[in-house]
């Protein structure tokens, strides 16, 4: 039961891999000031304006690549969809099964765990402040604060993170702190550097997330984590990534592959999550 519930947590709260020094942050604009320089050998008092120097020109190409990329961050009212999970841990084993999610903006995050045959075997609901999960199959109701998910992963989550990793946001980017770039005809890269992580994120050409690597800062820690996103679909003027993996590496490694399949923004959604009378409350 541990296992599978820890198997839940991880894959809704995924966003906490390589948390541990704040909150994601909106995306901020990068301002860039190019600097001037006085000619030593001028003659006169006309300023004399120089080429734009390295350092200016790479501040002014990142600063286009953020706001590129709050182009095409997602922002909804609604979400759902269903979604197929592949887990593996460190042992080896695997588990695959269905989830169907739906998400109310900065409020509700609710998920349903599919068994063999179909069978709902969990149903999850996280506020910004509590997580609530009925076993089903154990008529069991754990109601818990928000920190159960910090527990079951040991690193701290918050409810935004979890919700930007669902929606295919950027997560734990400092865009007030990124050192350099690195671009390719197909692709631009980024690296930001945090009190406790570095982040070298990859967008495609049209500023949609490709791939994300977090490494913790301090080498005694070595948690690594990958996020790859892939398969993007148009609805209406947003881009999807249909396809996640996750592998999350400190002692032992945990891959998590996701596939969401029909999904759909801003429509009316149930949150239904009604505790029967015969299941006991732990």
């Amino acid at each position: 039961m541990h296992k599978l519930l820890a198997v839940i947590a991880l894959v809704v709260a995924m966003a906490g891999v390589m948390a541990g020094c704040r909150s994601t942050k909106k995306i901020q604009k990068v301002i860039a000031t190019p600097g001037t320089r006085k000619d030593s050998a001028a003659v006169t008092v006309t300023p004399v304006v120089t080429p734009e120097d390295r350092h200016a020109d790479s501040l002014r190409i990142i600063s286009q690549t953020v706001q590129g990329l709050m182009r095409t961050h997602i922002d909804f009212q609604t979400f759902s969809a269903r979604m197929k999970v592949h887990y593996e841990g460190g042992d080896g084993k695997d588990y695959e099964f269905n989830a169907f999610i739906h998400i109310k903006k900065d409020s509700l995050i609710w998920v349903s765990i599919n068994a063999a045959l179909g069978i709902e075997a969990f149903r999850m609901l996280i506020t910004p402040d509590s997580v609530k999960i009925l076993d089903k199959l154990k008529k069991i109701a754990r109601l818990r604060s928000v920190s159960f998910l910090q527990d079951e992963i040991h690193l701290p989550v918050d409810f935004k993170t979890v919700q930007d990793l669902l929606l295919g946001n950027p997560i734990y980017l400092d865009t007030t702190n990124i050192l350099f770039y690195k671009k390719d005809p197909s692709a631009i890269s980024l690296l930001s550097v945090g009190d406790l992580f570095k982040n070298y994120l990859t967008l495609n050409g049209d500023n949609t997330l490709r791939h994300c690597k977090l490494d913790d800062v301090d080498p005694f820690r070595a948690r690594t984590c990958d996020l790859t996103y892939g398969d993007y679909e148009q609805r209406d003027t947003l881009r999807f990534s249909t396809y996640r993996k996750i592998s999350v590496a400190e002692k032992t490694k945990v891959d998590i592959e996701l596939g969401y399949k029909q999904f759909k923004f801003n429509e009316p959604l149930s949150f239904s999550f009604n505790i029967p009378r015969n299941y006991r409350r732990r």
